[in-house]
């Protein structure tokens, strides 16, 4: 991401300094909370240019999109993303005696089961089938002989824009009431799905990276969440274009210069089709 930005500026200097009167308007939104609660970054940007009355007609996201080769893939889209963190209560005992105590382990394992096996839907041209994780489990006091009063486990789905999150809350709610647990469940909604179908700014892309690169790109709507999930809504023109992705959230994260070379080309090549 932090390439990104470099090649996002080097370009736009460039672009400028052959069209030094430009009609409409560049800006940057670069924020560090996207990863966290994402709450006092593009959330309050989009609050502030509301009240502005500003509209973003176009939406470039320099997440790290491309998978083999610099944009060799093109996000139109993402999925939604529902997390949950489940509490099931038992009755914590000895388990020598376990008619005296309930184990909450025992208790919700059909409930996962149907869970981690059921299809939510069947996906669409652009979404994948909505998918569903089991992420962390934590039960027991750390004693063999000990059953657990409770068991937390986080969970999350990745969904299409064939259900809502209000479905997915109803159904799992509906499964762990029907297995006749305790328990309690608070859920976490981080992003809606969202889907740039067509429009000037997927053709700009497209063009532009057939161009520099001299191949065509692949529109995609896989992987995670990005802070698009906040634009898109507003009615802008969303798209993800960055650089390869092969080496995300690992130790020794990395990004080729020349690479990088070709990103701020592409996105040069794109001012000049939207903007002059």
């Amino acid at each position: 991401m932090k390439s990104s930005i470099a090649a996002m500026v080097t370009a736009t200097e460039r672009f400028l300094a052959g069209n030094p009167k430009l009609i409409g308007s560049i800006a940057f939104l670069i924020t560090s909370d996207e990863e966290g609660p994402a709450k006092d970054g593009t959330v309050k940007v989009i609050e502030t240019l509301q009240k502005r009355n500003e509209e973003i007609t176009w939406c470039l996201v320099g997440e790290p999109s491309s998978t083999n080769k610099v944009g060799d893939v093109l996000k139109n889209g993402r999925r939604g993303s529902l997390g949950a963190r489940l509490t099931v209560y038992g009755q914590q005992g000895h388990v020598a005696y376990p008619h005296l105590a309930e184990n909450p382990i025992h208790t919700i394992s059909p409930a996962l089961t149907e869970l981690s096996t059921s299809r939510w839907d069947n996906g669409n041209q652009y979404f994948p089938p909505t998918t569903f994780q089991i992420s962390n489990i934590n039960a027991g006091t750390g004693a063999t002989n000990v059953i657990p009063g409770e068991i937390v486990v986080d969970l999350n789905f990745r969904f299409s824009t064939e259900v809502t999150d209000q479905q997915l809350q109803a159904t799992v709610e509906e499964i762990l009431n029907r297995h006749n647990l305790n328990y309690k469940i608070d859920w976490v909604l981080s992003g809606q799905a969202f889907i740039t179908e067509q429009g000037e700014l997927i053709t700009a892309a497209k063009e532009a990276i057939k161009k520099v690169c001299q191949y065509e790109t692949e529109l995609s709507t896989a992987g995670g969440t990005s802070d698009g999930r906040f634009i898109a809504p507003t009615g802008a023109q969303v798209v993800e274009l960055g650089p390869v992705n092969a080496s995300i959230h690992k130790i020794n994260e990395n990004v080729n210069i020349h690479e990088l070379d070709l990103l701020s080309s592409i996105y040069e090549e794109m001012l000049n089709q939207l903007m002059v």
